[in-house]
């Protein structure tokens, strides 16, 4: 972030500037001509305090310096759809998940979805988990997102395991500032494994360290009562 100068300092750095152009005006003029002689001015024609010596400059009223600030700085406009984008709110809370959606302008409900934040084995948040629901009609019955830090080692992927089950791996989709997403998506089977199952542990290894993994627990306590909430049926 670059500092700008008060209003004091500005009138004083054009001031000098002013005074060192007319300086290097008289400098230039020609050769440089010898002082006379000093005489002694009596003492009632020395001049007032009030009175700035000669060759200082003489700083400007604060009314002055207040309307150069206002031509030379700007306050800037509006940018035409570029007002903060809609909100994101907590509506309910069922177990470990939140219900969090997104204001919607528009005429229509506000999109859910459910939401955890995952920890390792040593306490630390490490990855964010979205559960959506899907209009049916196809094998695909609901999505998940898996967003991981950005040092993470992409090709490792993210392996999911709901209890004892079969454990099934997903690749990672794209990154961004945030970090990095897996794109998982969730068949009627998979959804009813979920309802009946106490913890999933989902899997990442981070790129500094691709001989250890990040084992995270993600709680299914309140799954079905979430999932039921952001139902878009």
């Amino acid at each position: 972030m670059i500092d700008l100068p008060t209003r004091p300092a500005l009138a004083l750095v054009l001031a000098a500037l002013l005074a060192t152009t007319s300086a290097y005006a008289q400098d230039t003029g020609g050769e440089t001509a010898e002082p006379p002689a000093e005489t002694a001015a009596p003492a009632d024609a020395a001049p007032s305090q009030e009175t700035p010596a000669e060759g200082t400059p003489a700083q400007e009223a604060p009314g002055e310096a207040n309307q150069l600030a206002e031509e030379i700085l700007s306050t800037g406009e509006d940018v035409p759809g570029q007002a903060a984008g809609p909100s994101i709110y907590v509506r309910e809370e069922h177990g470990a998940w939140e219900i969090r959606c997104l204001e919607n302008p528009g005429d229509g409900p506000d999109p859910c979805q459910m939401f955890q934040r995952l920890e390792d084995q040593n306490g630390n948040p490490t990855a964010d988990v979205n559960v959506f629901d899907l209009p049916d009609g196809g094998e695909i019955v609901a999505g998940a997102t898996v967003l991981t830090p950005l040092q993470t080692l992409l090709t490792a992927q993210v392996t999911m395991q709901i209890d004892s089950g079969q454990a099934r791996r997903y690749p990672f989709s794209f990154c961004d500032q945030s970090g990095c997403y897996a794109r998982l998506g969730l068949t009627a089977e998979d959804l009813n494994r979920m309802r009946r199952g106490a913890q999933a542990t989902i899997i990442v290894v981070p790129a500094q360290a691709p001989d250890q993994q990040a084992e995270l627990t993600m709680s299914l306590n309140g799954f079905t009562a979430g999932f039921e909430a952001v139902s878009v049926d």
